[in-house]
């Protein structure tokens, strides 16, 4: 069942918060949709511009509403993530998305507004929930990369302003994680004063934690131990931080690398352990038991198993 992120953030707001998923393939959808379902957890499906880049965005909308026929107990909304213009309109147009995020984070304050605001406009006249970013996160994810010196947390002082200005459904911040599998390479961790006072600045109002997956160093070692060669210092946000952060209005945490390591070890170890096969349906099917496995951990992390009934009328 298809819902709004304003009424799952409205019920969720400082109890719990709703797992965003970025997904590119069906296995991926599957598990999502599998693990929500069985956990009677909500959830978001993420799609970016690089992953409508690569499957094409009929194709991914195609998957999410076939699954939502497959998994007819699932609660969850469908989010365009990190869009710009084009990529939004698009999104707002095709009649499928019920939530859309534009990315204007690296412009100045003014031109974020703008390009917001414009955004803003538009997805409302159809009731599509818009999400912004005010302030940058470093890392790399899909095709955004932004260098540690220009990574800067969002400033609390701005908050106010933005939101009033763009009339935004809900806000990205910058409080020290960032994306890809290069998370706290300094160890500094979440900034919670800074989330402490964008609340004060900011209550009720919904706050966003991007780059919000773990960096299992147990999956980093064995992707490596299975022939990969990926940096063993780095460090996702630890359950304790993510668990923490919901007191303080973070009611959506996006997740998107942790699964991505999870395909690279599955597969890594399955052809290591089985060079003779090559079936692609065996481990796909892997994949999707040690990604839902993984979803249901997580859905209990952020509190939200068993919410889904909030929803259902």
């Amino acid at each position: 069942m298809l819902v709004s992120p304003k009424e799952f953030f409205k019920k969720c707001y400082g109890k719990y918060a709703i797992a965003a998923v970025n997904v590119f393939t069906m296995e991926q959808v599957h598990a999502l949709f599998r693990a929500g379902e069985k956990a009677n957890a909500p959830f978001l499906v993420q799609i970016t511009p690089a992953a409508r880049n690569y499957a094409h965005s009929l194709m991914l909308s195609a998957m999410v509403q076939a699954a939502s026929k497959i998994y007819p107990k699932a609660v969850f909304a469908l989010h365009l993530d990190h869009g710009n213009e084009e990529h939004a309109l698009d999104a707002i147009a095709s009649n499928k998305y019920n939530s859309v995020m534009i990315d204007a984070s690296h412009d100045s304050f003014d031109k974020n507004v703008e390009r917001t605001r414009a955004i803003v406009k538009k997805a409302h006249e159809k009731n599509v929930f818009v999400e912004a970013e005010l302030g940058v996160l470093s890392g790399v994810e899909d095709d955004i990369s932004v260098d540690e010196k220009e990574a800067r947390y969002t400033k609390p002082s701005e908050v106010e302003k933005f939101v009033q200005k763009t009339q935004c459904d809900s806000l990205a911040v910058a409080v020290g994680t960032s994306h890809g599998a290069y998370k706290f390479s300094g160890g500094e961790g979440i900034q919670f004063n800074i989330l402490e006072e964008i609340q004060r600045r900011l209550p009720n109002f919904p706050i966003v934690l991007h780059g919000g997956s773990a960096v299992n160093e147990e999956e980093i070692g064995r992707i490596n131990h299975s022939g990969g060669a990926l940096s063993e210092g780095a460090s996702g946000v630890s359950p304790k931080e993510i668990a923490k952060s919901i007191a303080y209005g973070v009611c959506k945490i996006n997740i998107a690398t942790d699964t991505r390591l999870l395909w690279t070890r599955v597969h890594r170890e399955f052809f290591r352990d089985t060079p003779e096969l090559f079936d692609p349906i065996v481990p796909g099917q892997k994949y999707m038991e040690a990604n839902e496995a993984f979803m249901l951990e997580k859905f209990d992390l952020l509190g939200a198993t068993g919410k889904a009934n909030q929803f259902i009328h």
